[in-house]
């Protein structure tokens, strides 16, 4: 039974690791993917995304959210963030974007770049 479990815990840790994302990639990725409607520090199409980790959805200033954004109480965390990338409508009814990131590698590695781009 013991080793079973060692097996089982050994399977898990590459899998933890490949979620952890990896932030140069990430940051490849969002460039060739959000930088349409996002950059880091300037709002666009979509708000600025620069201290997006720990920051309540639907408060970056003088940005125009939906009112699903701005009343949902969701603070941004890579769970969350996971969330709303893998089908932001499912997330929050009623938001405006409409684009989606289908790959969990991907996501994660948007994650792990976001995580870097602090305030």
């Amino acid at each position: 039974m013991k080793l079973l479990a060692y097996c089982l815990l050994a399977m898990a840790i590459p899998c933890a690791s490949a979620l952890a994302g990896d932030a140069v990639i990430g940051q490849k990725v969002y460039a060739a993917r959000c930088i349409a409607c996002h950059t880091i520090d300037a709002s666009v199409a979509g708000p600025a995304h620069r201290g997006v980790v720990g920051r309540k959805a639907g408060s970056v200033a003088g940005f125009d959210y939906s009112p699903a954004l701005k009343t949902s109480k969701v603070v941004w965390n890579e769970k969350n963030l996971d969330r709303w990338l893998s089908n932001p409508e499912k997330f929050i009814p009623g938001q405006r974007m409409f684009f989606s990131v289908s790959d969990p590698t991907e996501r994660a590695d948007l994650i792990a770049y976001l995580k870097t781009q602090h305030k």
